[in-house]
């Protein structure tokens, strides 16, 4: 049995559809033993899948192909996190970095206060 990289990526739930998930592979944030592929190459037993997450990056080894998507808590069976622990302190970080950045609401403005500044403006 034999499955395409991002069907089996959209199985294992690393991607929320098989679209997004070609699209990650196309343009390289996706890549299986190292190497840019197309979404249509092959998976194999064995095989690792590197995901490029901000500045981070995941690594998961395929475990067992499938043919079909399965639920969140058989996704072990068939995918091993095997990411580094630096990894994921360094997107930890990125996060809090972005959380500080911009405090919520400060951001761009939201239709309702855009209406209420046009408003402002037309009556001054």
């Amino acid at each position: 049995m034999s499955t395409r990289l991002d069907k089996y990526v959209w199985s294992v739930r690393l991607a929320k559809t098989r679209s997004q998930a070609a699209d990650a592979i196309s343009k390289g944030r996706v890549k299986l033993n190292g190497e840019n592929i197309k979404p249509a190459k092959y998976v194999k037993v064995g095989d690792e899948i590197n995901i490029y997450k901000h500045t981070s990056v995941f690594t998961f080894k395929v475990l067992q192909l499938l043919d079909r998507r399965v639920g969140a808590k058989l996704v072990p069976d068939y995918l091993l996190d095997i990411t580094p622990e630096e990894e994921i302190e360094k997107l930890k970080m990125f996060q809090l970095s972005q959380k500080s950045y911009r405090h919520h609401g400060t951001g761009k403005p939201t239709k309702k206060d855009r209406r209420d500044l046009d408003d402002f403006l037309e009556n001054w």
